[in-house]
């Protein structure tokens, strides 16, 4: 998946906002004020991701685009370098991953109106 695509994917997820708190080269995507993406489009295009520690790990292992989280918490965060990821299907299942992981921790209100989105 190409840089705009990723955008695209993350954007269609319900109640989604994009912005760039840390910059104009770094696009951050929440679901209700919650990071579930991060999007650099500096020279080195990468996409930071939260994902279950222990899947974090195997992924590492399996993939040389997957590393631990730049600028991230090591233990629940990959960096995915796209331009070496050659499968777009693990790209989007990742963060499907990682939108999951942040939806699950969201208050209860916001779990509800989260449902309703989705149904739309």
């Amino acid at each position: 998946m190409n840089i705009e695509d990723i955008r695209k994917y993350c954007l269609n997820k319900p109640a989604t906002t994009e912005s760039t708190p840390f910059g104009d080269d770094t696009l951050v995507f929440k679901v209700f004020d919650k990071m579930f993406a991060l999007l650099s489009l500096s020279d080195t295009k990468r996409i930071n991701l939260k994902c279950d520690p222990e899947r974090a790990i195997k992924l590492r292992e399996d993939n040389n685009a997957i590393i631990p989280g730049y600028h991230m918490n090591k233990k629940h965060w990959n960096s995915i370098y796209p331009n070496d990821l050659y499968d777009d299907n693990l790209m989007m299942e990742m963060i499907d991953h990682s939108f999951e992981l942040v939806a699950s921790k969201l208050k209860k209100i916001q779990k509800e109106e989260l449902k309703k989105l989705q149904k739309k």
